[in-house]
């Protein structure tokens, strides 16, 4: 599996591929920050963890570029571990198995981890490449960005050294991202009562799953089905026509990526098994034609689950399938000056009832703060109706572009130089650690890019690795030119 490391440039894909071989998602990030450390010191450059468990490189200047202007380069070292339902992978253990097809790497049946490994690996190439020009240079690498950015919250104000930040985050080569959403969790959480299960009932245990899922930002505009939502509609058929009540529902593991599966164990008298089995396959045939467009392999079916000492109360359960049905769930306005860029959405993530608790887990984005505030007060309004504790947390703001921004000309000229063709412009719906940076370092000149990566945070993920050396060209030659302070 290591054929990866003959791709070219071979630098980053070297790096690359050593880091998919150290478990690093988000939250256990213990083996990474130590194996990052050890790469440091191995190839001789300043580096140190500092209070966000932050990674934290610096590179001197070439001799005679001294006076050029620092570059902070940034990326993210953990990943999203998500893997296929037939996967038995150990993200907390077990190194990524990677693949080429044709021209996309890929990692059989997880995540790549590209998203953001690869800038990760850009980072270390620069470190140890004795041959760069460029100026005084500092590698940030953040810790927990996937799971509510704590690295970049918890980054002390007075540590970076750069005054310019290129964050290698951006995921469609020959776009340069001078702008992005900021994001906030919503948490709704509230008890219900139990009611015993009748004996003479039977239990279900209903699955959807295969869905695309992806990225709850850059993938939300597409229109994938979300699989809380999915089953929302056959639990609520099943209660009217079968009798149907719920004992449990385990669905969406990430707060940023769409929910691809859902688990529910429902209760039904054993005269109605036949006919819920029967709406469940009208069910799966009516999923596969709302979304024939977009989603290409819709799983929904029951089997048969032991028999559950509980479900929820009945009016419980009614409050709660009320709330799920009002929860704001997809786009929720594009931008009207830009009318093909989101500007707010919301992504039902995650739901998890069991044992008398019941919770809910959103995440909101929006470029607009007015709007994000509009977003969350939306689903505060339809969750408190329904008798929920709605908390939020890991608020960001969003990146205001600088269209003026002297790295971003650097970059547009060099881009035309090497490539001959104009590079695009654009402001990104997924959240990216630039704005927090920001906040903390106002002075900062800051662009994003990256090469090509598609379906991140999905087991679909993969990186168009003839999009690395162009990439990989564009950062070494804007690092010879960074101007002068």
């Amino acid at each position: 599996m290591s054929e990866i490391k003959n791709l070219k440039p071979e630098s980053i894909w070297r790096n690359f591929y050593n880091l998919t071989q150290v478990p690093r998602p988000s939250g256990h990030l213990e083996q990474v920050k130590a194996f990052l450390l050890n790469f440091a010191k191995e190839v001789g450059v300043e580096a140190f963890i500092d209070e966000g468990n932050n990674v934290v490189m610096r590179k001197a200047a070439s001799p005679g570029m001294e006076n050029r202007k620092t570059v902070t380069l940034q990326a993210h070292m953990d990943m999203v571990p998500q893997k296929s339902p037939d996967s038995t992978h150990n993200f907390e253990t077990d190194p990524i198995e990677t693949w080429i097809d044709n021209e996309w790497v890929r990692a059989k049946n997880t995540t790549l981890g590209a998203d953001n490994g690869i800038g990760v690996a850009a980072i270390m190439a620069v470190m140890e490449d004795k041959s760069l020009k460029h100026g005084p240079v500092e590698g940030l690498i953040t810790a927990d960005e996937e799971t509510g950015m704590y690295g970049a919250n918890d980054l002390p104000t007075n540590e970076l050294q750069g005054d310019i930040l290129l964050n290698l985050d951006s995921e469609t080569w020959g776009c340069f991202v001078v702008g992005s959403a900021g994001g906030v969790d919503v948490t709704a959480t509230r008890d219900y009562k139990e009611a015993l299960v009748d004996k003479a009932r039977v239990a279900l245990k209903i699955t959807i799953k295969g869905l695309k899922g992806g990225h709850s930002g850059l993938e939300i505009h597409e229109g994938r089905a979300n699989a809380n939502k999915l089953m929302g509609r056959v639990v609520t058929k099943l209660i009217a026509e079968c009798e149907a009540e719920l004992a449990t529902w385990h669905g969406g593991n990430m707060r940023n990526a769409i929910p691809y599966k859902a688990e529910t164990i429902i209760t039904l008298p054993a005269s109605n098994e036949a006919k819920a089995c029967a709406i469940i396959n009208e069910m799966k045939t009516l999923f596969e034609t709302e979304y024939r467009f977009v989603e290409d392999k819709v799983e929904l079916f029951a089997e048969k689950a032991p028999l559950p000492e509980k479900q929820m109360d009945a009016a419980d359960r009614e409050t709660v399938m009320k709330a799920l049905f009002g929860c704001h769930n997809g786009v929720l306005r594009m931008i009207p000056a830009i009318p093909t860029v989101v500007e707010t959405s919301s992504n039902l993530a995650i739901i998890e009832i069991e044992n008398g608790k019941v919770k809910f887990l959103i995440l909101a984005r929006s470029s607009s703060e007015s709007m994000k505030e509009y977003i969350c007060d939306t689903l505060k309004g339809t969750l408190t109706l329904g008798g929920f504790d709605v908390k939020l947390s890991a608020d960001y703001p969003g990146w205001d572009p600088n269209t003026d921004s002297e790295i971003l000309n650097l970059l547009q000229r060099l881009h035309k130089q090497l490539f001959n063709e104009d590079a695009i412009v654009k402001v990104d719906h997924a959240g990216l650690e630039c704005s927090i940076i920001l906040n903390k370092y106002p002075h900062m000149d800051v662009v994003s890019l990256g090469p090509t990566i598609r379906s991140p945070h999905s087991t679909s993920e993969r990186c168009l690795h003839e999009t690395v050396a162009p990439f990989w060209d564009l950062l070494k030659k804007v690092l010879k030119e960074v101007p002068q302070k």
